[in-house]
């Protein structure tokens, strides 16, 4: 059954995902509520929960500039376990030592900064037009190259079980969390796999302002769902580009234009509107992204 009303407008819902839910789940139910196309930036695990944030409308244009944002995780990683998945959800094979607190407290620096990673099996990684995790299941051998990925911050929060400890983790976008089990216990001889994730935060959305499925579920009325949508202003870590009125009209018509602000990344407004994205380049400006 469809809508019979469209969001007339475009921005961000900053979703609670529970676990066991796929990301695309929620975005194919706040698309139907919407009545416009929205997308996610950054999936999450289905056995993961916490921050997504859901574009909609014209805001999913921005995806490029949020992806590589600072992310913030509490993950749960079991020792002594290995997966085909590298975390619970897969086949389980047990074997290995439990390190303690100590253990892996002395090993957790060497994790900091840019490190190279290899991504998992069981990804959305793409192998000559598949998916990897189409692959893997399908029993087909392949490798996945590593590639760099940067860890603000790893930290050892408390010993949850016997064999399970809480993480605190900050890293950049692409960061595999389930890769960072496997990584922090071979650099303990060991074995590990995740056990629990929960993102607290992407960027600037964080669980403080995150609205639970529940919420989506409910069936929110178009003028409920407006209530609740952040604004792409308010998201975009930009200054506004200043420029006359007569330079903003050029800039309008696709024209470069002298500007006096540093290079980078601005907000560009059409009057009071919110216009969308120029880029300041060798001191010359250009309308980038449109959103309006």
């Amino acid at each position: 059954m469809k809508r019979e009303q469209k969001l007339q407008t475009f921005g961000f819902f900053n979703v609670d995902k529970p676990s066991g839910l796929v990301s695309s789940a929620v975005v194919n139910k706040i698309k139907w509520l919407s009545g416009v196309p929205a997308g996610h930036m950054g999936t999450l695990d289905p056995l993961a929960s916490g921050v997504l944030p859901v574009g909609v409308g014209n805001a999913t244009r921005l995806f490029d500039y949020f992806l590589e944002k600072e992310k913030e995780y509490i993950a749960e990683f079991t020792f002594g376990v290995d997966s085909d998945t590298l975390d619970s959800t897969g086949t389980l094979v047990y074997g290995g030592h439990v390190p303690s607190e100590e253990e892996i407290n002395g090993v957790l620096p060497t994790l900091l900064g840019d490190i190279m990673q290899v991504p998992p099996k069981y990804s959305a990684k793409n192998i000559n037009g598949k998916r990897g995790y189409d692959l893997a299941r399908a029993g087909v051998e392949f490798e996945l190259p590593a590639k760099q990925v940067h860890i603000y911050g790893i930290e050892l929060l408390e010993r949850v079980s016997e064999n399970a400890f809480s993480l605190k983790i900050r890293c950049g976008g692409g960061t595999y969390i389930r890769s960072l089990a496997r990584d922090v216990a071979s650099a303990l001889g060991t074995k590990a796999v995740m056990s629990a994730l929960r993102r607290t935060q992407s960027g600037m959305f964080t669980l403080d302002n995150a609205l639970p499925f529940s919420f989506f579920e409910g069936d929110p009325s178009v003028e409920e769902l407006k209530v609740h949508m952040i604004s792409t202003e308010r998201v975009l870590p930009f200054e506004k580009l200043a420029v006359s009125e007569k330079k903003a009209d050029k800039l309008f018509h696709g024209q470069r234009v002298p500007a006096e602000q540093a290079d980078g990344l601005y907000k560009l407004y059409q009057g009071e509107a919110f216009y969308g994205l120029a880029e300041i380049k060798d001191g010359m400006a250009k309308a980038k992204t449109k959103l309006c």
